[in-house]
């Protein structure tokens, strides 16, 4: 346990806790991407994924408890860091380190809350379905849950795809400061890497905005009814 709470105390022992719960966040953010992009695929690609997640019982739970443990430890110990980082240099460095950061870097905290805000409320509207229980009921001529329905009917609704597209966006922006700052933790952002890894994260945060919004964006012109 001494060891344990030396590491989670320590400036170094935070920055890996954030580097690593980052990394298996984003992780989920893609294959969760790539799982739901199969609603152009048509009902039954979707549906098919959805029942395939719902048979896994109570793995699926305990994979979506863990991954909520890790978003509050990446939140708590990231916020922890910012401010020690506030309270350890001067203002004149403060206000020179501040001109030298990105708005991305400088907003990453209050990115990273606003996504918490929307992951719960993705979660209340599209799985337990607090937002609309009559999604629960809908289902396909197979049984299953028709979560094909459940996304033209949920994206229907144009403020919901608002904030859907502002939470992603927000997403993106976060995962785009943060992907370089995980392989400096990491050890692995030299001089001559830090360019690539900043290109790469760049890259990376707008494939997954135009694949998240794609979906709304889809529902709202029509293209998937």
């Amino acid at each position: 346990m001494n060891a344990i709470s030396s590491f989670t105390s320590s400036s170094i022992g935070r920055k890996w806790i954030v580097a690593l719960t980052g990394l298996a966040l984003f992780g989920f953010v893609v294959g969760h991407l790539v799982g739901n992009l199969q609603i152009f695929l048509g009902p039954e690609s979707i549906n098919r994924y959805g029942a395939f997640l719902k048979s896994t019982g109570e793995l699926l739970w305990l994979a979506r408890i863990g991954l909520l443990v890790m978003l509050v430890l990446h939140i708590v110990y990231t916020i922890k860091l910012s401010i020690e980082n506030r309270a350890a240099r001067p203002e004149r460095y403060a206000v020179t380190k501040r001109r030298a950061t990105t708005f991305a870097g400088r907003m990453m905290i209050w990115s990273g809350l606003m996504v918490f805000c929307f992951i719960v409320y993705h979660l209340l509207h599209f799985t337990t379905h607090n937002v609309d229980p009559s999604y629960a009921a809908l289902h396909d001529a197979q049984g299953r849950h028709d979560v094909y329905r459940m996304m033209v009917l949920g994206f229907s609704n144009k403020a919901a795809s608002a904030f859907y597209i502002l939470g992603v966006g927000l997403l993106a922006m976060h995962l785009n400061h943060g992907f370089a700052s995980l392989f400096q933790t990491l050890g692995l952002k030299t001089t001559k890497l830090a360019p690539f890894w900043h290109k790469t994260g760049q890259a990376l945060s707008w494939l997954i905005f135009i694949g998240y919004a794609s979906m709304p964006v889809a529902v709202l012109a029509g293209v998937i009814r």
